[in-house]
């Protein structure tokens, strides 16, 4: 797994009152609540759900 790259993504604005698939990707992100940091693998999936919702988020290379 060291050659495979990783992004801290932490949850700033809530998820309530947003739509359904944002909030879907938040959970398969693995994001619950806010100001939750996951590590997230860099693949063309994850990085898709980040691009998406990233107005929630604060993302930060690891």
């Amino acid at each position: 797994m060291a050659d495979q790259q990783t992004v801290n993504v932490t949850l700033v604005k809530s998820l309530s009152g947003r739509l359904a698939a944002h909030k879907a990707c938040a959970s398969g992100l693995g994001l619950r609540r806010i100001h939750q940091t996951v590590a997230v693998t860099k693949t063309p999936e994850n990085m898709g759900m980040v691009r998406k919702i990233s107005y929630l988020l604060k993302i930060e290379e690891a």
